[in-house]
């Protein structure tokens, strides 16, 4: 009998997304992250956005377009260690349900930021590439491909 081995997904990282309240606890956690950064007193309004912005793309780009593989051993015979998270979300199938939640999340706290910054010059050139450095690597076409280096197959 193998131990922790009790789910019937061969990898349950490619359906984190679709269970239950997940979508809501991210929101949520998002939330909490700016009710936090907002209780900081010298911190303007258009400063806590921005950070909370900055701090959602980057935890977002490091755990989902970064980190390799899966916490969970899975019988794929090495298969998933080679991917990130995104690109084992929902078996790799593009445009899913999961995966237009998770593109369009940084669009909309994007446009958020954009507007309690009232377009600041500094906080839109910020906030744009950071966007950009979360979205360009959700593109299908750069499902498999390494930027600093060669295809990893």
């Amino acid at each position: 009998m193998n131990v922790g081995t009790a789910h019937s997904e061969v990898n349950p990282n490619t359906r984190v997304m679709n269970s239950r309240g997940m979508w809501l606890s991210y929101i949520l956690s998002i939330g909490l992250l700016h009710l936090i950064l907002l209780s900081i007193p010298f911190a303007s309004v258009p400063v806590v956005w921005t950070l909370t912005n900055l701090i959602h793309n980057l935890c977002m780009y490091l755990l989902l377009h970064t980190v390799k593989g899966t916490p969970f051993q899975t019988p794929d015979q090495g298969k998933a260690r080679l991917l990130t998270h995104w690109e084992q979300m929902d078996y790799g199938v593009q445009f899913t349900a999961s995966r237009k939640f998770l593109t369009v999340t940084p669009i909309v706290l994007y446009l958020l930021t954009s507007f309690y910054t009232k377009y600041d010059r500094v906080h839109f050139v910020v906030n744009t590439v950071s966007l950009l450095t979360v979205l360009i690597p959700k593109l299908p076409q750069l499902h498999g491909v390494r930027i600093f280096g060669i295809n990893k197959y």
